[in-house]
């Protein structure tokens, strides 16, 4: 079987989107050897980097992949056109944005209908406009494969496509995130400036992943304990874009952090490098994820893995990761998670146990798992050509 794959995603590995294409790929070069592989990418985006990768690569001219338009030339002309010259069996898609014609059964990933469920991140015009064709073309894949089974509920009713077109695939964090400390973990840190005692958020600012709801819970520990720093990574937001392409889904905390006073018990790191992360996890006293929706949630995984005690939202996927393995917790709760913060810096008992429970739940999510299911994925969607 010859498997194309659009490969927009694989220069931009600080997103999620990114972060699944190249985990794929990884374990898709390791596991596919009966199956032909071919990466399609625009010819300007292209970075591999240190991926050893048994698979074709087709780079596309750049001269019409630049920017918003570009990349939908890209998804609705330029990825097909590729598939019928590479004869390929089938078409992966893996993030929500498949042609609306393919001449090869398409599958997509769909890792979850955020545009469509939450306001503020429906955009200007231009952004809802590419929305519904997105809807539209996912419609018409052969398979839709989705991260977990919110998102699954959430593709059968917004999207309503036909559950058995639709297709749950566990995720799991990268080989690196262990609870083994690394011999260059302390330098790392050190690099990063990091305190001997901290509470971690490691990942993005769009409103959703409500970093000012962890902010307003980290001003009542600061209150009861006054040693430890809460350490922000990613990218900080620029100023908001204006225009048709606009959207409103970006949060700047540094305006709340200092209208509380917490300047010198907060630490924002900005880009954190994949390399470092795990030792950032297996540093901290604490993590935080309590973003309100999530197709799937790789920071959840990413600190059980490391045996972080977490603290983490009781909504959308973020329960089918997280088992008993953390404290869940209302999202817009500012007391419960303070609280459930408070007791893993201070109950060393419960912080013992919850990094014992962590890395086996996050042993139940396994990249092996989720490249066998994707090949039949594959097979299933190739078979209805025939």
């Amino acid at each position: 079987m010859r498997i194309a794959i659009n490969g927009w995603f694989l220069s931009r590995p600080g997103t999620g989107s990114g972060q699944y294409l190249r985990e794929l790929l990884r374990a898709l070069s390791s596991r596919a050897a009966d199956h032909e592989l071919a990466l399609v990418v625009p010819r300007s985006r292209f970075e591999l980097g240190s991926m050893d990768l048994d698979l074709q690569l087709l780079a596309l001219p750049s001269r019409l992949t630049q920017g918003n338009l570009g990349k939908v030339w890209f998804e609705q002309i330029a990825f097909p056109s590729a598939c019928r010259r590479l004869g390929a069996d089938v078409a992966h898609v893996p993030y929500w944005g498949s042609p609306l014609r393919s001449p090869a059964p398409v599958v997509v990933t769909v890792h979850d209908l955020i545009p469509l469920l939450l306001p503020e991140y429906r955009g200007g015009p231009l952004v809802r406009l590419y929305t519904r064709l997105v809807a539209t073309a996912a419609r018409r894949a052969a398979l839709v494969l989705t991260d977990s089974l919110a998102s699954k509920a959430d593709i059968e009713t917004h999207l309503r496509v036909p559950p058995e077109r639709v297709r749950s695939i566990y995720l799991a964090a990268a080989g690196s995130f262990t609870p083994e400390p690394a011999p260059d973990d302390g330098a790392v840190r050190a690099r990063y400036g990091l305190p001997p005692r901290y509470l971690l958020y490691l990942a993005g600012h769009d409103v959703r992943k409500n970093v000012q709801g962890l902010v307003r819970a980290f001003a009542e520990v600061a209150r009861a304990d006054d040693d430890v720093t809460l350490v922000i990574g990613g990218e900080l937001p620029d100023p908001p874009r204006r225009g048709l392409w606009a959207t409103s889904s970006l949060y700047d905390p540094r305006p709340l952090v200092e209208s509380l006073d917490l300047q010198e018990r907060v630490r924002f790191l900005g880009v954190v490098a994949d390399r470092d992360r795990p030792a950032l996890y297996r540093g901290a006293a604490c993590a935080a994820f309590l973003s309100r929706c999530e197709g799937f949630g790789l920071p959840v995984l990413e600190a059980l893995s490391s045996a972080t005690p977490l603290v983490a939202s009781n909504s959308s996927s973020i329960p089918e990761l997280m088992g008993d393995a953390g404290f869940a917790v209302d999202p817009d709760d500012t007391r419960e998670i303070a609280a459930a913060i408070l007791s893993c810096l201070v109950d060393e008992a419960l912080a013992s146990e919850l990094r014992s429970r962590g890395p086996r739940q996050a042993a139940r999510f396994r990249w092996s798992d989720a490249v066998r299911e994707t090949l039949e994925a594959y097979s299933a969607a190739a078979s209805l050509a025939r």
